[in-house]
């Protein structure tokens, strides 16, 4: 569709023009007074959730407390321009946002101050995220999606500034993938046509940020339906603009990204956020331009305050001046709005004076109820070990400091659910010794208590529906006499090929992935197939190529991103940490988003093409699966599992295997691999050696040599480092060899450490031990360049031969006599 120019916004102060007392040089809104008037109400009962919010912070009823308080004239403009099946990628300050939506309510607000571990009382987050984190449940209780277009739909927030931007990208991008590709139009309950907008939120100070930058720039390019508003109150936290902002005004800084006359680029528009009119006008007349053109939205609203100041741990009056606070107190929004109607005959200050005062008794009485259904189940759990722990006082020795953690839970006025909790286990640690019933009975509230603390707070990290990776069924790889042998490169090839044939849903998209079919020709000749909407090339933007992926799988399509090297995961590594491998875990199954990031790694030359940092990852990713195969059939097994799941995952694949050869499954598009499954790739008597990846083959070369020195290994693939060896396969070997060796190209104490923690301690593994179990890794040190530096910083052939025979030296030095 061919753009037409678009006349910037002017930033004039329109007030002036409808704030006329007797209101003759006003101009009709498009809606009733009466819609007016409800719009104030909710700024006005969400501002006075900030206050009363901040007081219980206060007062010790809730931990931490950042509110919107300053923000709600816009949101409310906002909130009339999103529609059903839009989506909200936002920022802790958007409260107003919500509940003009109707996603969030006041008591839903409260509920989530104070952390209720009950997804019907915080529906956003079930209390595991802290307060004005919101979000909407986009799946069924089974993990199947909902239909998103009947709902007004927000991706979960997180805290890290600017961080939600990429996810952002990716909301917006879906559309364009719903529009373009009619392969998905009969998909109605994801998108009409592309017809949908994804709205992001962010403060001025953390538009700073790279990942703002990246996402401002890749949405450009991308021409998706995307609008940024920036909240601008002119300080981050006590850091004014002039620290924060070249011009300090992030719309002059990107006034280069604004469309021009036979150009593409953004929509401007600059607002002062207390204008209720020029606010309304601006959204309603600049969405649906964006909902029906594909051109992103960059709103830059000014002259916002921030009359809490930054959150419950500090004092805006440490750093603002008294001129600057008294001119916050003159133009904060909602007062400004009062103003505005009262001047234009909405309604009388009368009026308003009543409805306020109606206003604070519903917010009170939504705090109340909120409250107390956190409170109530705590008290009735009192109610219940209360009289155990006076019979258990009178039944042991220590029954005085018994009956006094009884009387304290009773006579509290405001416990916690850890305080119950506690309190009965030091009951039980004071008992310990003593032949006391009431032990029994407090053990079997104690342990249902305990269950229902791991569901409150620990479930959830992984999917457990009909579609989880867990749950995928194994079908083996079929080979026969027409079984092809082939370049890696070729297998991955055919793979992808079926899958792209067999799932509309499934697209990729990564640098050098279309035109070239990717740098080592995994994908040779598939765009040319099946599209460039299906296979797309991007720019060199990690974290935006991971957040593409991330919101359209949020919106039902299945997304392989590839970043092009493992090392430079470090650049999406943010985004896959804080959001996508938190995403179904901190929205206790309410939201997911089955990616695929595919990566090569391990070896090749140089430091940052040859980097193995599996430690570093595995940690910072818990929530994703991280599969690690030796070859490239391995790969697709993985992949065909993964792509009938929806979990996300990482698939590492071995960077200097595309050249070697393997034969082709002849179910290539259908044999699937089990996660958490090792593959014992030769059995042995000796050691016990755990290996992965590229690994495996200079662990094979090794052994050979061991073996002209009668050392027997047994040599294991692990596959899957999450999960990790599900069966206890390790274990059981160990049991045969009593002696261990972990190898990897990680550093010292990276993913080797993890293996030996999950063998030695999970599994139990350190009672079978004969030897002291070792790791062989590379060195601490970034692999230096060319053949020489890869043999002296990672481990080889003579490095493992050296390292296990050194341990069977030990343990037999007659047989084995010391010679390294």
């Amino acid at each position: 569709m061919a753009k037409k120019a678009v006349e910037k916004e002017k930033t004039v102060n329109k007030i002036n023009t409808v704030t006329t007392k007797s209101g003759k040089n006003g101009y009709a809104l498009p809606f009733s007074k009466e819609e007016i008037i409800a719009d104030y109400r909710i700024a006005s009962q969400s501002r006075l959730a900030s206050i009363l919010g901040r007081r219980e912070v206060l007062t010790g009823k809730a931990k931490f407390g950042i509110f919107g308080d300053g923000k709600e004239v816009a949101q409310l403009a906002m909130a009339k321009a999103f529609q059903y099946g839009d989506w909200r990628a936002g920022y802790y300050r958007d409260q107003t946002f919500m509940f003009a939506t109707g996603t969030s309510d006041l008591q839903k607000f409260f509920a989530q101050l104070y952390a209720h571990a009950d997804p019907t009382a915080d529906p956003a987050s079930a209390g595991r995220m802290m307060n004005a984190h919101f979000s909407t449940r986009s799946l069924h209780a089974d993990g199947s999606f909902r239909d998103l277009m009947r709902l007004k739909n927000s991706s979960p927030d997180f805290s890290p500034t600017a961080a939600h931007m990429p996810r952002l990208v990716g909301l917006g991008y879906a559309s364009k993938l719903y529009r373009e590709n009619s392969a998905l139009h009969d998909m109605a309950q994801f998108s009409d046509h592309g017809n949908e907008v994804a709205f992001g939120t962010i403060g001025n100070a953390s538009t700073s940020e790279g990942l703002f930058f990246e996402a401002v720039n890749a949405a450009g390019v991308l021409k998706i339906p995307m609008v940024i508003s920036v909240w601008d109150d002119e300080y981050g936290i006590s850091v004014p603009a002039e620290y924060q902002t070249t011009k300090k005004s992030i719309s002059k800084v990107l006034a280069g990204f604004e469309a021009q006359p036979g150009e593409d680029g953004y929509l401007f528009y600059v607002v002062k956020g207390w204008d209720y009119h020029a606010l309304c006008d601006a959204y309603l007349t600049g969405v649906p331009k964006v909902r029906e053109t594909h051109t992103p939205a960059l709103y830059h609203i000014t002259e916002m305050t921030q009359p809490q100041g930054h959150s419950t741990s500090g004092s805006q009056e440490r750093y603002k001046s008294k001129e600057r606070l008294a001119w916050e107190a003159d133009y904060d929004c909602n007062r400004k709005m009062r103003e505005w109607m009262i001047a234009n005959h909405v309604i009388t200050e009368s009026a308003l004076d009543q409805l306020e005062k109606e206003d604070k008794e519903v917010v009170d009485e939504a705090k109340r109820r909120a409250f107390e259904a956190f409170l109530n189940p705590i008290k009735n759990d009192i109610a219940y070990v209360g009289p155990i722990l006076g019979e258990l006082s009178s039944q042991c020795s220590l029954g005085d400091e018994v009956g006094e953690i009884k009387k304290e839970l009773e006579s509290a006025d405001e416990p916690l659910n850890r305080d119950v909790v506690s309190g009965v286990r030091k009951a039980l640690r004071l008992a310990n010794i003593e032949q006391a019933p009431a032990k029994e009975r407090l053990n079997q509230w104690l342990k249902a208590r305990l269950e229902q603390a791991e569901d409150e707070y620990a479930s959830c990290l992984y999917s457990g529906s009909p579609e989880a990776a867990m749950k995928v069924p194994e079908v083996k790889p079929v080979y026969s006499e027409k079984s092809q042998e082939m370049n890696g490169s070729q297998i991955m090839v055919n793979c992808f090929d079926a899958a792209f044939s067999r799932d509309p849903r499934i697209f990729a998209i990564g640098e050098d992935i279309g035109k070239i079919g990717d740098v080592n020709k995994g994908m040779d000749g598939l765009q040319e197939k099946f599209g460039e909407i299906r296979i797309t090339d991007t720019g060199i933007r990690e974290a935006t190529i991971l957040g593409q992926g991330l919101g359209a799988a949020m919106r039902g399509l299945k997304p392989i991103v590839e970043i092009q090297y493992l090392d430079y995961l470090l650049f999406a590594l943010e985004t896959m940490s804080d959001d996508l491998a938190t995403l179904r875990w901190r929205t206790k199954g309410a939201q997911k988003a089955p990616v695929i990031v595919r990566t090569r790694g391990h070896r090749l030359e140089g430091v940052w093409h040859s980097g193995s940092p599996m430690g570093m990852i595995i940690n910072a990713i818990r929530g994703m699966y991280v599969l690690v195969p030796r070859n490239m059939v391995q790969a697709a097994g993985f992949y065909n599992t993964m792509l009938r799941s929806d979990d996300p995952a990482l698939i590492i694949e071995v960077l200097n295997g595309y050249r070697l050869k393997e034969k082709l499954p002849d179910n290539i598009g259908e044999f699937t691999l089990p996660l958490g499954v090792p593959e014992i790739l030769k059995e042995g008597s000796d050691v016990t050696l755990v290996t992965y990846g590229a690994c495996c083959r200079i662990a094979t070369d090794a052994m050979k040599e061991l073996e002209r020195f009668g050392i027997s290994v047994e040599l294991i693939d692990v596959q899957s480092l999450l999960p990790f060896d599900t069966r206890g396969i390790i274990g059981q070997s160990l049991a045969k060899t009593n002696r261990i060796a972990f190898l990897d190209e990680d550093v010292p104490g990276g993913a080797t450490g993890f293996m030996m923690n999950e063998v030695l301690e999970k599994q139990g593994g350190y009672k079978l031990l004969d030897s002291a179990p070792i790791t062989i890794t590379s060195k601490a040190h970034r692999p230096a360049y060319g053949s020489d530096g890869d043999y002296f910083s990672k481990p080889n052939t003579d490095d493992v031969f050296n390292a296990i025979y050194a341990m069977m030296s030990e343990a037999e030095p007659r047989r084995f006599l010391e010679f390294l």
